[in-house]
């Protein structure tokens, strides 16, 4: 249960990063920090639950990182489409 809470605590997270990243040039330095900042948060939160970390886990998170970097570029990119789309 506690693994479940904390793979929806770091989606949640990843979102505004996502969409951050989404806004920067590719490998400038907001960039690199809009990737590398969530992963320590998600590391912290790890420590914070005391959750036991095996191969199986880091795949999850991988993959949950990844889904929530990924919507938070989706929600960037639907925002400009309707923001510049024409009625």
């Amino acid at each position: 249960m506690i693994i479940a809470i904390l793979a929806i605590i770091v989606f949640i997270i990843n979102i505004p990063f996502g969409y951050w990243r989404k806004s920067q040039k590719k490998f400038s330095f907001n960039w690199f920090l809009s990737i590398h900042i969530p992963v320590i948060v998600a590391i912290l939160l790890r420590y914070l639950f005391d959750v036991e970390i095996d191969w199986l886990f880091r795949i999850l998170f991988i993959l949950i990182f990844a889904a929530g970097q990924f919507f938070g570029k989706f929600l960037y990119s639907y925002r400009l489409k309707i923001k510049y789309s024409v009625l």
